[in-house]
């Protein structure tokens, strides 16, 4: 079983080759990226859980890049670094990284910093898998089955069905949602979560205009529901 997806970011190959092999060998799936281009395109092809990220790069440094992939998605970042200077390592902690580990390091420790920041961001989603109708959901690993096709979520939007999850039956007021899936936000606005929905919404609704599963609550928030096609309805229709 795959422990999680990593993404490494290194222009040092020979460092970057012999971290994904002891990273395989202890379970992971390791993508590779040589280049802040690289690494973009791998992010174009498939979300990682976590993203391991030098500093030191050509053409896009690291910080440059980890301020890029923030604005995709919020998806954790480890640094990896000669650069020791303590406001480097501040002020990257706390604008993009989830850690910092400056090179030299001891790979045990690297190993152990890794699965505690996994850790962290799983007990964040705490639903396995949860079957709504003719969708299956399963936050952990950012994806939905919608009969039979699959579907990438991002961070964002798995944290968003996973707090909807814990409570159903029940509506999740906006408020609610904006603590609970950007609690690491300075400035959450209700926008977000429009947002959020109505990009869930096209992509595991027959009709995001008449939704069946992420249902808007009448007295403010939303809910997920099993829901049921319409009458005659055909998912061929939409294929």
């Amino acid at each position: 079983m795959i422990e999680a997806r990593l993404l490494l970011v290194d222009d040092d190959v020979a460092h970057l080759d012999a971290l994904a092999e002891r990273l395989t060998g202890d379970g992971f799936e390791v993508a590779r990226a040589s280049s802040a281009r690289e690494a973009l395109e791998q992010l174009d092809a498939a979300w990682p859980d976590l993203v391991i990220l030098d500093l030191l790069m050509p053409e896009m440094d690291g910080q440059a890049l980890a301020r890029r992939i923030k604005s995709r998605a919020d998806l954790p970042i480890l640094v990896l670094s000669a650069i020791v200077e303590a406001d480097s390592k501040a002020d990257l902690i706390a604008h993009y990284a989830e850690d910092y580990v400056t090179k030299p390091y001891d790979y045990a420790e690297l190993l152990a910093r890794i699965r505690r920041v996994l850790r962290r961001l799983r007990d964040q989603i705490p639903v396995e898998e949860l079957a709504l109708g003719d969708i299956t959901l399963t936050p952990r690993r950012r994806e939905a089955t919608v009969r039979g096709r699959r579907v990438a979520l991002s961070p964002t939007e798995s944290r968003f069905l996973a707090t909807l999850a814990a409570s159903m039956p029940a509506a999740v007021a906006t408020e609610q949602l904006l603590h609970k899936v950007w609690a690491d936000s300075d400035a959450a606005d209700p926008a977000y979560v429009w947002v959020t929905v109505r990009r869930l919404r096209q992509k595991l609704e027959f009709d995001p205009d008449h939704p069946i599963h992420l249902l808007t609550e009448p007295g403010g928030g939303y809910r997920l529901a099993a829901g049921e096609l319409r009458p005659g309805t055909s998912w061929s229709q939409k294929r």
